[in-house]
């Protein structure tokens, strides 16, 4: 699989990683055989990234990460773990000695000495600003915890923000056929700054895939029903913070545009990996057969100019109107 360098972690990365959520929580039940095949197949596919995050499953993402590599010391895989959502949200709680604790619990889930990246997972927005909080980063850096960092973030602003840090090695955002805006400002200034993007939510929380109707319903602990009008978190991180029954149409549309012999889902992932600027993108899988077709949409042929430019027609058509201004 192709590989591109994550920012200034410096390390080479697959263009389609795993995202593992879904591994811990949040998308309905997953079995520990099931997750474990997750990254196994995606490891024989070229994978050579999982993100992951410590509040996933209070843990069990990271755990099962750390026991599958333990067994796999073959497997070049770069871990990017996140932290700080296990807390109220405010400011005051992102302090070194919070980052410490938080940094060995993820090590002691992990398995390892150093953390390959840590990326602050979704903070109050006035932490971008504060210098003591990436001071304590640097320090995480020089003791040995970490071996580099970035930002998980929610809004535009907010990459930008935190790109302007010299010690940001990255900065994970949601980017997908129905999320545009990170193309207009975001990855250029990523790419001018050599910091690297992972792309989340890449299939709009599955509504890209094609595979919804008016009608499709989810289990009471999947987050596409408990988070659908953001009750439990940002709303933007479920189906990018579109109206479901909007998402279910467009995506009729999307699916249209596939070529021959790829799915709409792999065409979302493709679209995502020919953008300037993007490192990786990180869809999830909750069975090996998707982390297989999806690491397969890595060795699809660019999508040719009329159907980028019918991506760019349908979002402004069907979503831009309806996708509120603060994503």
């Amino acid at each position: 699989m192709e590989q591109r360098v994550l920012g200034r972690t410096g390390r080479p990365v697959s263009v389609v990683g795993l995202g593992t959520w879904q591994l811990g929580a949040g998308w309905g039940d997953v079995r520990e055989e099931d997750a474990l095949g997750v990254l196994d197949a995606s490891v024989e596919a070229g994978v050579t990234l999982f993100d992951t995050a410590d509040v996933y499953g209070d843990g069990r993402s990271e755990q099962l990460i750390g026991r599958y590599l333990k067994g796999r010391p073959d497997a070049d895989v770069l871990v990017a773990t996140k932290f700080g959502r296990r807390v109220e949200q405010r400011p005051e709680h992102y302090t070194l000695a919070n980052f410490r604790a938080w940094s060995d619990r993820s090590r002691a889930n992990l398995g390892v000495e150093r953390l390959d990246l840590v990326q602050l997972h979704c903070p109050p927005t006035p932490v971008y600003g504060s210098d003591e909080v990436f001071d304590a980063l640097d320090t995480l850096v020089a003791e040995e915890r970490i071996a580099a960092y970035g930002v998980s973030v929610e809004t535009c602003a907010e990459a930008l923000t935190a790109i302007a840090r010299p010690g940001v090695a990255s900065v994970q955002i949601i980017l997908n056929a129905f999320r545009l805006k990170p193309l207009e400002q975001v990855l250029p200034a990523a790419a001018a700054a050599g910091v690297g993007i992972l792309a989340r939510v890449p299939l709009a929380s599955g509504l890209l895939s094609g595979r919804y109707t008016a009608s499709t319903s989810f289990a009471a602990d999947d987050h596409r029903t408990f988070n659908r009008h953001g009750e439990a978190f940002d709303q933007g991180e479920t189906f990018s913070g579109v109206d479901f029954a909007t998402g279910v149409e467009a995506a009729a549309e999307f699916a249209g545009l596939a070529p021959e012999g790829a799915s709409p889902a792999q065409t979302a992932l493709r679209w995502i990996v020919q953008q300037p600027g993007v490192t990786t993108v990180i869809p999830g899988a909750r069975n090996p057969e998707q982390a297989r077709a999806n690491a397969a949409a890595a060795a699809l042929a660019p999508l040719p100019g009329d159907t980028l430019a019918a991506v760019r027609g349908l979002y402004e058509r069907r979503i831009r109107p309806q996708v509120h201004d603060r994503w």
